[in-house]
This record gives C-alpha cells, sequence and structure tokens, in this order.
C-alpha cells in the first residue's frame, strides 16, 4: 500500500495539470473562432455600421468587421484612439463622441500603437487581440495564489479566468481584462515586499481604467500606521499621480459634453435596487437565458460583497482591495447596471479575483464559493461565437484578396435578411422578404467566379434571381428540403455586383420562441474564385 502513495500523487498531479491545461486549450480555441480571413480579429470590437460615417479614414481604410444594422459599443473608440493616440486631433475628435471621457483609458491605447510600431492598421489588430494576450498572462500569475496542487485551486483558478465580467472585456474587445492583469501584479508587487514597484504598476493600472485607483487600499497597512505614513502616503501619491497627470493633460486639449458618465454613479443602492426590479420584470417580457444570466450575475456580486462586508480581515492586503470594491459596488448608478449583459460585473472584477483568493478552504466554504461564482454559467453564452459566417470565398489567395489593402472577396446581406445563423455543419441567413445580396470585388479587374448555396423554405414557394434584368436561376422550394443551386462562370466586375432574390410574401417560421416572418433561408453561401485560365468545374 505504502507503493502505492506516490503513484496516486503522481497520477492526481498529473490529472490536475491536465484540467488546468485544458481550459487554456478551450479558451485558446474559442478564441480562434471569432478570427474572420482578411479582418483578423476585428469582430471582438463590435464596429457599428451606423457609426461607420465618423471612423477614421484609417478605419474606413481597412478590411474590418461591422455590425449591421447596430450602434456597435465602446471597443469601437477605444480601437480608433488606438490607431491615432492624439488626443489634440480634430479628426479622433469627431470619431470618438466624448474623447475627454473614453480618453482617461489611454494605457491600452498606447500600448497597441507602440507595439505596432505607430502603423495604425496595426495598431488596429493588436488592439483587437490585447485581452486575449492579457488573459494567458493573467492565467499564468493567477497560479501564484492557485498552485497545481488542488481541485480547489483548479476551481478558483477557472472561476475567476471565466468570469462573466472577464470574458465581457475580452469579447467586446475592452479595458477591464488587461487592467485587472495590472491589479494583480501590483497586488503581488505588494506581498512580495516591493511596495514601491507595486505603487508604480498599480499607477499604470489607474491609466488603463481610472477606476483601478481603488487599489491604493491595499498599500494603507493595518498596523503601526504611526510608523509608515510617510512611506505609505508616498506610494499612494506615486500610485495615482500618472492619471492626475493625464487628467490635466486631457482637461488641455478636450472638453467634456457633460453628458458621458453622468449616470455611473448614485446613492448607496438605489442603482442596485434599480437592477433588482429590472429583474423582477425580466420575468415577465424577457427570454429564459436573459433572466437567468442577470440572476446568476446579482447573485453573484451580492454574495462577493457579503463576504468582504461581514468578514473583515484588514491586515490583508486582498481583502482591503476587495471590500473597497464591494463599498464602490453600492453606489454605482443606472448606466453601470441596467440591461444585459450590463457593466457592473466588469467593474468590480478585482472583488471576483480576491473573493476567490480569500473564501477559506473547507467543505463549510463550498456553497458560499459556488454561489460567488455563479457567473461562469452566463460565460459560454458571452464567448460563444454568433452565427457570422455567411459565406465562404476559396480559391488562390491572390484572387481572394488584395495584399496592398487587405480587402477581401465578400458578399454582403442587405437590410431584409436577418442575422447568420450556424449549426456544427452548416451557416445560414433567413430572408424577410424578396432580398438582395452584394458580390463585393476589391481588385481592379474583374474576377471569375462559381458560386453555390443551398435554399430552404418552410412552404411551398417560387424564388428567382436576377442580376439586374438578367435572370440567373428559377425553382420552386419544396418545403424542408434544400434545393441546390450552381451558378457557373460568374464574372464579378470591380466594385459592386448585386443579386436579388424574389419570392412571394413570407409566413412565419415555425418556432415559438423566436417567431418572425420568414421567406426562405440562404445557406452555405460559396464563392469558388478561378484563374482564367483554368476550368469552371
Amino acid at each position: 500500500m505504502a507503493k502505492l502513495i506516490p503513484f496516486f500523487q503522481r497520477y492526481k498531479s498529473n490529472t490536475l495539470g491536465v484540467a488546468y491545461a485544458l481550459v487554456v486549450l478551450a479558451f485558446a480555441w474559442t478564441c480562434a473562432q471569432f478570427y474572420l480571413p482578411g479582418k483578423g480579429f476585428t469582430y471582438l470590437i463590435e464596429f457599428g455600421d451606423r457609426s461607420n460615417a465618423t471612423y477614421l479614414p484609417e478605419l474606413k481604410a481597412v478590411n474590418h468587421f461591422e455590425d449591421s444594422r447596430s450602434d456597435g459599443y465602446d471597443g469601437q473608440y477605444y480601437a480608433q484612439i488606438a490607431m491615432r493616440p492624439n488626443v489634440a486631433d480634430a479628426e479622433l475628435k469627431q470619431a470618438v463622441p466624448d474623447l475627454a471621457y473614453r480618453a482617461r483609458r489611454i494605457l491600452f491605447c498606447w500600448t497597441a500603437y507602440v507595439f505596432a510600431g505607430a502603423d495604425p492598421v496595426r495598431a488596429l489588430h493588436l488592439y483587437a487581440v490585447q485581452n486575449i494576450i492579457a488573459w494567458f498572462l493573467l492565467a499564468l500569475l493567477l497560479l501564484r495564489w492557485f498552485p497545481v496542487k488542488s481541485w480547489g485551486n483548479w476551481f478558483r483558478w477557472t472561476a475567476v479566468l471565466l468570469a462573466f465580467g472577464l470574458s465581457v472585456s475580452v469579447r467586446k474587445s475592452l479595458v477591464d481584462g488587461p487592467s485587472l492583469l495590472l491589479i494583480a501584479c501590483s497586488v503581488a508587487l505588494l506581498e512580495s515586499k516591493k511596495p514601491w514597484l507595486a505603487a508604480a504598476m498599480g499607477g499604470f493600472a489607474t491609466l488603463g481604467r481610472e477606476t483601478s485607483f481603488l487599489i491604493a487600499s491595499a498599500f494603507i497597512p493595518a498596523l503601526n500606521w504611526t510608523k509608515t505614513w510617510k512611506k505609505t502616503l508616498g506610494q499612494v501619491v506615486l500610485l495615482i499621480l500618472p492619471l492626475s497627470i493625464w487628467l490635466i493633460i486631457l482637461a488641455t486639449y478636450t472638453s467634456a459634453s457633460g453628458g458621458a458618465g453622468a449616470r455611473n454613479f448614485a446613492y448607496p443602492l438605489v442603482g442596485y435596487g434599480h437592477k433588482l426590479f429590472e429583474i423582477i420584470h425580466l420575468f415577465k417580457t424577457a427570454p429564459d437565458w436573459i433572466i437567468r444570466g442577470s440572476v446568476f450575475i446579482l447573485i453573484a456580486l451580492t454574495v462577493q460583497a457579503l463576504f468582504f462586508i461581514t468578514r473583515l480581515r484588514v491586515s490583508e492586503p486582498w481583502w482591503r482591495v476587495g471590500v473597497s470594491y464591494a463599498l464602490f459596488m453600492l453606489i454605482l448608478g443606472d448606466a453601470v447596471w441596467e440591461g444585459y449583459p450590463g457593466a457592473a460585473a466588469r467593474v468590480v472584477l478585482p472583488m471576483t479575483l480576491a473573493f476567490n483568493i480569500l473564501v477559506p478552504r473547507g467543505k463549510k466554504w463550498w456553497a458560499v464559493l459556488i454561489l460567488g461564482n455563479l457567473t461562469v454559467l452566463v460565460t459560454p453564452e458571452t464567448l460563444n461565437p454568433p452565427g457570422r459566417e455567411s459565406v465562404v470565398v476559396v480559391g488562390p489567395r491572390s484572387l481572394r484578396m488584395v495584399d496592398s489593402t487587405g480587402q477581401i472577396v465578400d458578399a454582403q446581406f442587405d437590410s431584409n435578411w436577418y442575422g447568420p445563423e450556424k449549426s456544427r455543419l452548416e451557416y445560414w441567413r433567413w430572408a424577410k422578404a424578396s432580398a438582395s445580396v452584394a458580390l463585393i470585388n476589391p481588385h481592379p479587374i474583374s474576377v471569375h467566379a462559381t458560386i453555390s448555396f443551398h435554399l430552404r423554405s418552410n412552404d411551398i414557394r417560387d424564388v428567382v434571381i436576377k442580376n439586374k434584368s438578367q435572370e440567373l436561376w428559377r425553382g420552386t422550394l419544396i418545403p424542408r428540403e434544400p434545393t441546390q443551386v450552381v451558378i457557373t462562370s460568374v464574372d464579378l466586375e470591380p466594385g459592386e455586383t448585386l443579386w436579388q432574390f424574389e419570392t412571394s410574401k413570407a409566413v412565419n417560421q415555425d418556432n415559438a420562441t423566436n417567431a418572425h416572418a420568414v421567406t426562405f433561408s440562404l445557406r452555405n453561401l460559396k464563392i469558388e474564385l478561378i484563374n482564367r485560365f483554368e476550368k469552371a468545374p
């Protein structure tokens, strides 16, 4: 029996190591799903096509993903600052509303620009992946507090890395994830008896997200205050100095509109109370997944905050950080709490990390640990790539892409199509009525192609496909039986070639939870580009 003990210990260690590695591999594989050929990871930034009229010229010139019929999200503004981080620039002020407010979080715009060698296009793509890089670095750093020694450590490590707030930061290319990495580095340095380096790292964190100044609480010693107050004061000044200087520079070169951030704060518990009533109302109106996600997030953050407020551990730096964010959570306003997913889970991410570090080991604490990490159950929906693939373009690279500009052969769908959907085997879009698809050729000459797809409907209907007045295909669709269409010898002229899909009136889709009027679906659209000296299949 004594000989078996080392074997089981090695087996446990190896199994734990595999479990840690699987989390990293799963995250890497998930992130890879967001890559678009010719557009990189710009899908993560969430540019909205309703805002593209004001985009920087450099952004307009580069091939990137835009959400159709969308205003986009905050990442689109940080990305443009990264492309041209000159807050005195008139075009940047036009492209980024409330520049004085958004440019407070300048650090990760600077890092993208510097590591890109001041090239705007490379800065755009680097900014898009900074959250992914920060995630891997954070996973490595967290082994300091959650080493590969027990399944409890693995659970806590995984809970932080897959926390909803961190996942949203990755999914939308925001600053919360990289800022959490710097905060963790700062506290790690403080624990290593390097307070001045810790304060300098904390100062960098405040330039990434201004609320990071709350980690100043970690530098306030619980004992012997009278003996150390001068050093502590100096470290706190060092921590807040970079942000203070930057705010003065911003005030010099920009002007605040007064609207941005006005609803970020409220009297204690007012925003929290409004969120609670919002969730109660959701039970009557919202889909199950939104109700479930909202409830899990509120329970988790509440449990975390109560843990710090009711369990005093003043001598521990992570407790001081955690309680600072717990109290901060109480005064967050409606702009942070409202809607789904809301920003609260991102704003208090350091509290989530501190919670997992400080919850005591032992069976009696497992219920608290699980309840405080319920947001992990919402993460799969956050990092699940939507069915974005509406077309596959194959053929020689020289035909698929213009290397000098990064522009690619593509297909763009008008407003009469619903959003893209996919399964493991196919991808498709439903049409609301007669609709059109613009085939985009970025080359200065025409490109030869074969275009294939399937059409499917829920009823018997005729469909006609036209290019201007030329009829390309006509057929009758049988309910739920896909009809294959292959159109050969297509010449895509430079610019846009518009194909019209004409059909009769729409019917309601057979889906009680998502009923909407549809005509037919266009499935597995494929554009095969062919050299002129080759024969079409």
